[in-house]
């Protein structure tokens, strides 16, 4: 079984080097036929869009808990029908799956900020919240991040959590913490539901569409050979407690109240406060903190 216990995985945990990422060494394209292209000496990465094809790529590591981080700037102009994403995933009809998704506009109106969490298959339709950022984040790059240890998954951008999806299996909730997970990216066309449900379409007359992405950063356990290999530290980082270092990491006090800054001035949807789609009651982990 690939599931760890946490004293198991202090076992696991060998040398390995949390570092910033280099395109060429650390991912791999995935489809696009040639729209992909690392550049900048493998600093950075720009996925194309096209009217024939969108383009991804993934990380040539899979990963058992980590924290993640990725600079991205979004498609400029005239977004609509786009989407671009950054999200863990593992593979096969249960998936596990940790999603930023990016919903394109059209000129002058704001990118759609998309995060779900997929557990054992579930998920799609269920667990998903919405934003609106606080900046533009097609003129420079910012940086979004997922923190996923064995008790949280905590969403970032620029370093201001965003969402907090917390390990409730006691109470039957289900939690990602058994599946390796590749990092994947993508710049696709979805202009059937992306915009304004769909009613606004991509205008191929700004085609091609860029998105960018640089400063890769994998401070995670890597899953090779069936065995966990952590960064040095991450175990003595855990065991000094007070939430140092990403396996241990929960938000503070502070670190709540921005969280719930954001929610409050920039959610415009959560799952959890949808009663038409759950006539029956929403998810057990909504009435849970």
């Amino acid at each position: 079984m690939r599931s760890l216990a946490v004293a198991v995985a202090a076992m696991a945990c060998l040398a390995a080097v949390a570092r910033a990422g280099n395109f060429y060494q650390d991912t791999e394209m995935t489809w696009g036929g040639g729209r992909g292209k690392v550049v900048d000496g493998g600093r950075g990465l720009d996925l194309t869009l096209d009217r024939t094809s969108g383009s991804g790529f993934q990380s040539k590591s899979e990963y058992l808990f980590g924290k993640i981080d990725m600079q991205i700037k979004l498609v400029p102009g005239n977004s609509a029908g786009t989407v671009t994403t950054f999200y863990l995933s593992s593979q096969g009809s249960t998936h596990d799956e940790i999603d930023f998704e990016f919903l394109g506009n059209v000129t002058g109106e704001p990118y759609t900020l998309h995060t779900n969490v997929f557990t054992q298959g579930q998920g799609q339709g269920q667990r998903e919240q919405q934003f609106r950022l606080w900046f533009d984040p097609t003129t420079a790059y910012h940086t979004y991040s997922i923190v996923w240890n064995p008790q949280h998954i905590i969403f970032a951008v620029d370093g201001t959590p965003i969402r907090d999806f917390k390990n409730h299996e006691a109470r039957g909730v289900a939690f990602p913490k058994s599946q390796p997970m590749r990092l994947y990216a993508s710049l696709w066309n979805a202009d059937d539901w992306a915009t304004q449900g769909g009613r606004v379409k991509a205008d191929w007359s700004h085609a091609p569409f860029v998105a960018s992405f640089r400063g890769f950063r994998a401070d995670a356990c890597v899953w090779s050979g069936g065995r966990q290999q952590c960064p040095v530290g991450t175990m003595e980082a855990a065991a000094a407690g007070g939430g140092r270092g990403w396996w241990s990491q929960q938000l503070s006090d502070t670190s709540y109240r921005r969280m719930r800054w954001v929610q409050r001035k920039f959610m415009i949807y959560n799952y959890c406060t949808d009663a038409k789609r759950f006539p029956q009651g929403v998810p057990t982990e909504c009435h849970l903190r």
